[in-house]
């Protein structure tokens, strides 16, 4: 029975999702175009289950480019309608459209001059009357037995403005960058927003070795720096080379007296590096993309040759660039 009942209930949810395909009409497209024409901010508000389902929809417009708030429909009737300005765009949600906490504000936002979109599942309703725009939420029943607890009224408000949000983003062509923009914290963000400039080694942590320099004097920078790599440089401090842990242990199995050879003799003529411009993800990309196996170490080598830092793989992977 347990399952039964728990299936039926996603059925009548998943119904009226799918009923709103046919409300995405002209009266919808104008409502998007409204808010898109917007050159102040989206203000949400909605009473109960509605509210929370609003500030989930404010949320998500305000993270992917269209800025907005929620705004408690009590609270606004006691001061906070104060934030709402004539240039703004207020969403109003109420599945009966005659919620008196929503109700008694109208009067007030169309005095201000704000333009009033409703969310409603009664167009003859008091907010569907009071609106300039009207998007249709209504469902057939409710997933509760009693009929009672909002269910499938809320999934299809919220599954409305997930829609809305979609349809500005496609029109205001937002990108990964601009999500990432606003999601600095995320993995995502990092992804696309952390360069190699930001997680590289320079200055004194830097390891650098001049040409003329022996194999052994290259093997102190790199135990110094703890990075099992150092740039190879000539007089001028042009970037010629790279010397790796690898090559010293190779060379070590052979024979001792390598150490004294010039480290030049030794060290990689063309390895891979990255400009410091370059995304953090892009080095972690050329890192294990490289054959027969993976690199640990980049130099970032500037537009003028000098070796202005180096990355490592755990810097990359402590800092979340996966």
């Amino acid at each position: 029975m347990i399952k039964e009942k728990a299936a039926a209930a996603l059925k009548i949810e998943a119904e009226a999702v799918e009923n709103l395909i046919s409300r995405i009409d002209d009266e919808f497209e104008r409502a998007v175009r409204c808010i898109l024409d917007c050159k102040a901010r989206v203000v949400i508000t909605g009473m109960g289950k509605s509210g929370h389902i609003g500030q989930k929809i404010a949320a998500t417009l305000a993270s992917t480019g269209t800025p907005s708030f929620f705004m408690h429909p009590a609270e606004a009737f006691h001061g906070d309608l104060g934030m709402v300005t004539e240039k703004d765009v207020v969403i109003a949600i109420s599945n009966s459209g005659e919620s008196s906490e929503i109700v008694n504000i109208l009067p007030i936002i169309r005095r201000i001059g704000a333009t009033i979109i409703a969310m409603c599942g009664r167009r003859e309703s008091s907010l569907g009357k009071y609106s300039d725009y009207f998007v249709d939420i209504s469902v057939e029943r409710e997933a509760c037995p009693l009929g009672l607890a909002p269910t499938a009224s809320t999934t299809a408000t919220l599954a409305m403005g997930d829609a809305i949000a979609m349809a500005l983003m496609e029109a205001r062509n937002f990108t990964s960058q601009d999500f990432a923009m606003f999601h600095p914290g995320g993995a995502l963000g990092r992804k696309l927003l952390l360069t190699v400039r930001n997680v590289m080694h320079t200055g004194e942590d830097n390891p650098i070795v001049e040409i003329g320099k022996t194999a052994k004097d290259a093997l102190f920078v790199m135990t110094d720096k703890g990075l099992g790599a150092a740039s190879v440089v000539d007089k001028n401090g042009k970037f010629i080379g790279l010397v790796t842990d690898g090559i010293i242990r190779r060379a070590l199995g052979k024979d001792n007296n390598f150490l004294d050879e010039p480290v030049e003799h030794i060290m990689f003529e063309h390895p891979l590096i990255i400009a410091p411009d370059k995304l953090a993800a892009e080095a972690l990309s050329v890192m294990e993309k490289h054959r027969p196996r993976p690199v640990t170490v980049l130099p970032v080598i500037d537009g003028e040759n000098n070796p202005v830092g180096i990355v490592h793989l755990t810097d990359l992977l402590r800092q979340g660039v996966v």
